[in-house]
């Protein structure tokens, strides 16, 4: 150590094992302070420089910018400070990072997808995966079902009807998934020929509290027969199919009759199909290979069923 115990700029670049052009950039921005001047102008640094610098290169090589870096500094710097600021640019590095990962992986499994297709479907393949943001955004499935659904549900109930109707892409895609998703999202975008969600009539409640009152019971009711599914169970009657009509005719305040069975059997088997969102959605969530796990829209599609199934067994009032 030279000129009263002080460093030039060359010597502490050296030390550091950076280079005079990096020191300087960082004593241009605050984050490297000079202990003083030469009498000819040279900057001079302390010992405590260099540790200073080992932090700062620390910092940055972990791709944090400079205004975080300043901050974790500022912070080592002031007597009685937990370390929270490290902490912090540690954990958004962290989840920069996951996201980052999320997205070669579904940016590998796309690949794959068009690399294992017919030579013949690969363009349109490319197309319709292309159309998919990476990372994937459910935002579309979303905006679907928010137009599906009545306009007077209130939001809490909207919020717990997307949790199960709208389903999350997985952390690590196979291709035949991401295949899924991509054409999940062009049947709600109408990339696909699809039309305008069309609410079902034995949907269209008449006010907020027989929406709430319906879609809560059709949760449970789907749950239900989810579990009847893995069972291998045929449709028929039950404690689910039961709920399942409970459910219409509790928004309904009507009675639960065989006459109210066999009306809501008619209005059900009349309204519109969205059956290929749910065959996409089986394949999204489920294991490749595996027998596909219940939907909602399986689910349903079951009830109806064993509500069919029920009115074969019951003679008319």
């Amino acid at each position: 150590m030279s000129y009263e115990g002080l460093w030039g700029i060359g010597e502490l670049a050296e030390r550091a094992g950076v280079s005079v052009k990096t020191v300087r950039f960082y004593s241009d921005s605050g984050l490297l302070p000079e202990a003083g001047r030469s009498a000819g102008g040279h900057r001079r640094y302390n010992a405590g420089a260099l540790e200073r610098l080992r932090m700062i290169r620390s910092l940055r090589r972990m791709d944090l910018p400079l205004p975080v870096v300043r901050r974790v500094l500022e912070e080592e710097n002031t007597p009685g400070r937990t370390g929270g600021a490290l902490e912090d640019a540690v954990a958004g590095q962290l989840r920069a990072l996951g996201s980052q990962v999320r997205a070669l992986r579904w940016k590998e499994a796309a690949l794959r997808s068009v690399q294992e297709s017919p030579p013949d479907e690969r363009a349109d393949r490319l197309r319709l995966i292309a159309s998919v943001a990476v990372p994937p955004s459910t935002a579309p499935l979303a905006r679907f079902w928010r137009a599906w659904l009545p306009p007077r549900m209130p939001a809490r109930s909207v919020t717990a009807f997307l949790d199960i109707a709208v389903p999350q892409p997985p952390e690590d895609p196979q291709p035949e998934q991401v295949l899924a998703f991509a054409g999940l999202n062009a049947l709600v975008t109408g990339d696909c020929g699809g039309s305008a969600p069309t609410q079902p009539a034995a949907h269209r409640a008449a006010d907020a509290r027989a929406s709430t009152v319906l879609y809560a019971g059709l949760a449970e009711a789907y749950e239900l027969a989810g579990t009847e599914m893995r069972r291998g169970r045929r449709p028929g009657p039950g404690e689910a199919l039961d709920g399942f009509v409970d459910a219409y005719a509790s928004a309904r305040i009507a009675a639960d009759t065989p006459a109210f069975r066999r009306e809501l059997l008619r209005q059900l088997a009349a309204d519109p199909r969205i059956d290929r969102y749910w065959e996409l959605t089986a394949e999204l969530t489920g294991v490749p290979g595996d027998p596909p796990e219940p939907t909602p829209g399986s689910a349903h599609d079951w009830l109806v069923a064993a509500l069919d199934a029920e009115a074969g067994t019951v003679q008319p009032a």
